[in-house]
């Protein structure tokens, strides 16, 4: 379980998160949602201990996260940024190897290796084992350094995964590839946080959904319970109709015009 209690943080003098509290257990997927500047990637760096909250409380399964050591820390959650840029050459396989890096010192295990070639194949990646990594389309990368991330903690019990916008700039497939590969691992018993801009989305993929705006909570529930017009005009100021359909648990929403 994920435990986050009255967390603040700031930039100088400005508030870029303010009195936000959540907890999500294993086996859930959190979809983090709000219009450009509402502190998304702030809270995940938070999470990630990347950088430290001016106050409040973060804790992995019962201990404050300022305990982890670095390598616990490498081991119990792994994280998937917007950003992976590879300039030098590797092979797939080498890339998603990379992803247990904190579980051996010189040489892999056997272990390690299954793990790799389990992660690969059920990423759907295992053809792409020996191909360069630079010489793949966009969304192939993106699912291996999934895969990579995967590795890291994929025989770890009560383990995190956290992902930064992981369909940014994909097309629709991958989008939704990407997205049923962080539920199944929800499904599994990890528990996965990610940024999402697509409402629609979080809603079908997701078990909780928070919206913030300003830094600050707008909603934290089930997708039923806080995808309504009213959280989505506050969030967004973007007026929306909620359309029902036939096999999603939540409704859609439809933009219906900008307000100025």
């Amino acid at each position: 379980m994920i435990s986050v209690q009255n967390v603040s943080y700031s930039a100088g003098k400005k508030q870029i998160l303010n009195n936000v509290s959540f907890e999500v257990t294993s086996g859930e997927m959190l979809a983090v949602i709000g219009a450009n500047g509402a502190g998304k990637s702030t809270l995940l760096k938070l999470l990630c201990r990347e950088i430290h909250a001016a106050s409040g409380n973060i804790s992995l399964n019962d201990r404050d996260l300022v305990l982890y050591s670095i390598k616990e820390l490498a081991q119990l959650r792994s994280v998937l940024t917007q950003h992976n840029t590879v300039s030098v050459m590797f092979t797939v396989k080498e890339l998603v190897l990379m992803g247990r890096y904190p579980h051996f010192e010189n040489h892999p295990s056997t272990n390690d290796i299954e793990v790799v070639n389990k992660v690969m194949n059920e990423t759907g990646i295992t053809h792409l084992a020996g191909r360069d990594y630079n010489t793949l389309s966009g969304g192939e990368q993106q699912r291996v350094h999934l895969a990579r991330v995967i590795a890291q903690i994929y025989d770890c019990p009560n383990a995190f995964l956290f992902l930064d916008e992981p369909t940014n700039g994909l097309d629709l497939l991958y989008q939704q590839q990407i997205l049923q590969l962080a539920r199944n691992m929800a499904d599994r018993g990890y528990t996965v946080i990610s940024i999402l801009h697509d409402i629609n989305f979080a809603s079908r993929y997701a078990d909780q959904i928070l919206i913030l705006k300003n830094g600050e909570t707008v909603a934290f529930g089930p997708p039923l319970e806080v995808i309504n017009c009213d959280n989505i005009h506050q969030a967004f100021n973007i007026k929306v109709k909620l359309m029902d359909c036939e096999g999603f648990k939540c409704p859609l929403v439809i933009p219906s015009g900008i307000l100025i």
